[in-house]
């Protein structure tokens, strides 16, 4: 009994033990979970705690976003009405900018149609101005044209120092209007007040050419078988006869190498050397009338129906040829001797076997001819007085201004000068629209030939009575000379009447001269 007593108390006791360990475990179970509890309540009321922190820090940054966006939505509000105010000033002055440009546009347009009548009004006066100018000018110019006709006229009557006085104020106003100084009637003015011909009878026969030596040294052959050399100085001719034989009938001269070749139409070449003067006849040369260069070394004599070549060393005939025309006239072109026949045709002597034959577009008998290399014009002149001008491009005008034969025709630059049996050397200005005639001088004789000295200033001229003629042809000279020949001014009467009292009244010399 007392030991299932006991095993009942033992397992009592043993379940009291198990219950107690139980408990134990549960209690401690219950700690544990009571401190995690606490340890999870401790978190919660630290998170509670963390998020109430973050509440209230939320609440005050919600706080500061709502008023961070009410200060956004103020300045926003203030930055549209900012964007609107800018859009209106924009506007405002994008309407004003136009409305400048209008007004810009508008003034520039003005400016324009400002400038435009100002450059109206300044060409109407610049053409009134140069209308003006122009009518002034031409007259003048007529003025001067009148007052040389006036010249001339006085010269007439012999009134000498009236016609100076009126053909200096002819040429004093022509110059100074640009006008042509070598109009005939200022020209002629010029030429016959200035006493600008001085004549010399030298030869017994006709005078056919004539040739220079040097400026004031030149040489003269007349048909009276005569060869004269003559020194000019101070206006005065000195003269000596080199050879004189009335047989023989110089046509033509030469001077090379300080020689003198004078060809004889009775068939022979006087030559005068330093030595003196020796003669070559020609026999088979039927009426010889020309001499001149034939390439460097040799010379060509020229007759009527053949032609040989000359040594001018040993003064032999060379060679002869034949030729199978006519010559009527001689000259040169493009640096070779030119024939004239009597068929209309010129024949360019290259060489004795090579002659170039040209048919002439022009009708009649050519009496004279030359040739510019410098323009490339010529010039022809004919039996019957008229000349025929042919420029560079082939345009042929025909000219007037000498009655008779002309026999003698030199081109300077566009200056065209002739001469005739009518006894007068004429002017052609050949560069103008209409080429007329000026007549440098007149003379009671046949010109046979003429040239110009060395510094073409003066016109020398053979003439058929047996004189020379000296003629200046440079207006500078002309002008010079008369300068020096004025005495007086003009009265003011003489003013009044031939020039006008409407001109400003000028002295020509020294000071005013009263009536």
């Amino acid at each position: 009994m007392k030991i299932v007593y006991r095993i009942g108390v033992a397992l009592v006791m043993l379940l009291l033990a198990i219950a107690c360990v139980g408990l134990y475990l549960k209690y401690d179970e219950e700690q544990q979970r009571s401190s995690e509890l606490e340890a999870e309540l401790a978190s919660l009321t630290a998170k509670e705690k963390r998020t109430a922190v973050m509440q209230s820090i939320n609440a005050q940054m919600e706080e500061i976003a709502n008023q961070q966006w009410a200060i956004s939505d103020e300045q926003r509000k203030e930055a549209v009405q900012q964007t609107q105010v800018a859009n209106e000033q924009r506007r405002r002055t994008e309407i004003e900018r136009q409305h400048a440009l209008v007004a810009q546009k508008r003034a520039v347009e003005a400016s324009k149609v400002a400038d435009n009548q100002r450059s109206i009004a300044e060409k109407e006066r610049s053409q009134a101005e140069h209308s003006k100018r122009v009518a002034d000018t031409l007259s003048y110019i007529s003025l001067g044209r009148t007052l040389a006709a006036a010249s001339l006229k006085v010269l007439d009557q012999k009134n000498l120092e009236l016609a100076h006085l009126l053909a200096y104020a002819a040429y004093l106003y022509t110059d100074r209007y640009k006008g042509d100084v070598y109009f005939p009637s200022v020209y002629m003015a010029l030429t016959s007040v200035s006493q600008s011909v001085n004549t010399w009878a030298r030869h017994k026969g006709n005078v056919m050419n004539i040739d220079f030596f040097s400026a004031d040294h030149l040489v003269s052959a007349s048909t009276y078988g005569e060869i004269m050399e003559h020194h000019i100085r101070n206006e005065q001719l000195t003269t000596k006869t080199l050879f004189s034989n009335n047989k023989f009938d110089f046509r033509d001269i030469l001077i090379k190498n300080g020689n003198i070749y004078a060809v004889s139409r009775s068939g022979h070449v006087v030559i005068i050397d330093k030595e003196g003067a020796k003669t070559v006849q020609l026999d088979q040369l039927l009426h010889p009338m020309g001499i001149t260069p034939m390439g460097d070394d040799l010379l060509l004599v020229i007759g009527e129906k053949g032609m040989l070549q000359l040594d001018p060393k040993t003064y032999k005939v060379v060679k002869y040829k034949d030729l199978p025309f006519k010559v009527v006239y001689y000259n040169r072109y493009d640096y070779s001797p030119a024939l004239f026949d009597n068929q209309q045709r010129m024949h360019t002597v290259r060489t004795m076997e090579k002659i170039e034959t040209t048919k002439l577009n022009i009708p009649g008998q050519v009496t004279a001819f030359a040739s510019s290399k410098g323009t490339g014009s010529k010039a022809y002149g004919m039996m019957d007085g008229s000349l025929y001008f042919v420029d560079k491009q082939g345009k042929t005008t025909k000219l007037f201004g000498h009655r008779s034969r002309v026999t003698k025709i030199k081109i300077n630059n566009w200056q065209l000068y002739s001469s005739s049996y009518d006894g007068t050397i004429q002017l052609y200005m050949a560069d103008k629209a209409k080429i007329e005639p000026i007549e440098l001088f007149s003379i009671g004789s046949w010109i046979l030939n003429f040239t110009f000295d060395s510094s073409k200033h003066n016109i020398w001229t053979a003439n058929q009575n047996g004189t020379l003629t000296e003629v200046f042809i440079s207006v500078p000279l002309m002008v010079l000379k008369l300068k020096s020949l004025l005495k007086r001014n003009l009265t003011r009467e003489e003013w009044n009447f031939y020039i006008g009292q409407n001109i400003p009244y000028e002295t020509f010399i020294g000071k005013e001269a009263h009536p």
